[in-house]
């Protein structure tokens, strides 16, 4: 996810209550890890967005798989917040990314961050990622991470390519030990890290890589990822 979606957040909780609904060093990327968990073809992993424990959005990621091995997953995430009828806050996420052999190869991504619109476009040609977004053009080392979250590989990453905008975001990550996570009417067991950029917050993934939970805190108020079903 989804930095500028953070960063907007920040801004309208106060105002809001909730309701549902520079070219980079191609050296800095390090070989994509092989995560202990690989999806497989039709999986989901679909999370409500909670503000303060109440209804906020959705944040879904789905999974296709071709007879070739090619992987592509595609997220779609909804925000809204207002009061009443009238609605302050709106953002909505349309990305796929592309992968083959466990490298991204693509990445197409549109963002509509409460009326301000970013884009990106990715292909991998030879060493390197060409990238054409809104906030970045240029080119990508091989082996960067979309800032999708779904990949537990990023908790090893210093650089993300933004499913937004195309930004390339430098971020520190801290193992942050064991933990209990809430799904469903049962508990399992998850590793927590602390991704560090311009907003920081926490990821989950459990004990074989799957991506279980994201929370933050913005201005006072609890954000928080919930999966709506257990894996």
């Amino acid at each position: 996810m989804i930095r500028r979606t953070l960063a907007a957040l920040s801004l309208v909780l106060l105002a809001t209550p909730a309701m549902a609904d520079n070219s980079p060093n191609l050296t800095l990327a390090t070989p994509t890890p092989t995560p202990a968990w690989s999806p497989k073809d039709g999986d989901e992993i679909r999370f409500q967005v909670l503000r303060e424990g109440k209804p906020f959005g959705t944040h879904t990621v789905s999974f296709d798989i071709a007879p070739d091995g090619t992987l592509k997953a595609t997220t779609d995430v909804r925000l809204k917040a207002g009061v009443g009828p009238i609605t302050l806050f709106r953002y909505a996420l349309d990305a796929t990314e592309t992968w083959k052999d466990g490298q991204l190869v693509a990445l197409k991504g549109a963002v509509d961050d409460n009326g301000d619109d970013g884009s990106v476009s990715a292909m991998r040609v030879g060493n390197a990622l060409d990238v054409t977004g809104t906030e970045y053009t240029g080119r990508a080392p091989v082996g960067i991470l979309p800032s999708s979250h779904w990949n537990v590989a990023q908790t090893q990453a210093s650089q993300l390519l933004s499913s937004e905008d195309g930004e390339l975001i430098e971020v520190n990550v801290v193992d942050k030990g064991p933990d209990r996570v809430k799904v469903g009417d049962t508990s399992v067991e998850a590793n927590r890290y602390l991704m560090d950029s311009e907003i920081d917050f926490n990821l989950w993934y459990d004990a074989q890589g799957r991506w279980v939970k994201l929370a933050f805190e913005a201005r006072g108020q609890l954000i928080e990822y919930v999966l709506t079903k257990p894996f």
